[in-house]
């Protein structure tokens, strides 16, 4: 079966790409290039999509992680991201604008997409950051957040919530803005791994 996918980007997707994240136009264009020749179908798979951030992270585990991010990007939730999609995750977790970003963190932490945040969901994903931190660096950590249990705990009492309470978005958004401490705590936030990740790939 022959390869039906353009190998250009096209104007409309470019345009569209360079206004909503800030990735120049030769990037773009680049990125484009590699992004097919390892998804030929023009599609990247939740396993491809594992894989790439198992090579982001070669000292930890980031497969539980890899897989809510993917979960929060692919929009139509078909199982697979295709190029636009891929650009959206990598602009907003690599460093977006805030409201966007954290408008994405909430899709993140809403696990089972229901539009509240449970205690539950919050223990999850830290839990899957924590899997992204290697032993070494754990242990530099605060007492108060040196674990999974502890982190999610100091998130909960932040926002004033009971045991079985909720957190709505509007909710999240407000208090992660109001608190950087806060941002610092939901987020596994190593953008410069990741871009120099993406300079190899290019070159």
């Amino acid at each position: 079966m022959g390869n039906t996918k353009s190998s250009a980007l096209s104007k409309e997707l470019l345009e569209e790409l360079k206004s909503n994240t800030k990735y120049t136009e030769a990037e773009l264009c680049t990125w484009y290039q590699s992004f097919l020749k390892e998804c030929p179908s023009g599609r990247i798979s939740k396993q491809q999509f594992e894989g790439i951030y198992a090579s982001f992270f070669p000292d930890a585990d980031p497969t539980a992680y890899a897989r809510h991010v993917f979960r929060s990007f692919d929009t139509n939730a078909d199982g697979t991201l295709d190029f636009k999609e891929y650009i959206v995750a990598l602009h907003l977790t690599s460093g977006g604008k805030t409201l966007q970003k954290l408008e994405w963190a909430f899709g993140l932490y809403d696990v089972d997409g229901n539009g509240t945040i449970s205690k539950n969901e919050i223990q999850e994903i830290v839990r899957s950051i924590f899997n992204m931190i290697p032993a070494d660096a754990q242990k530099k950590l605060p007492e108060d957040e040196n674990t999974p249990e502890k982190r999610a705990e100091k998130i909960w009492t932040f926002f004033g919530k009971k045991e079985n309470d909720k957190i709505s978005e509007g909710e999240f958004i407000q208090g992660v803005m109001d608190n950087k401490d806060i941002l610092r705590l939901i987020q596994y936030d190593e953008p410069q791994k990741i871009k120099d990740k993406l300079k190899e790939k290019k070159q």
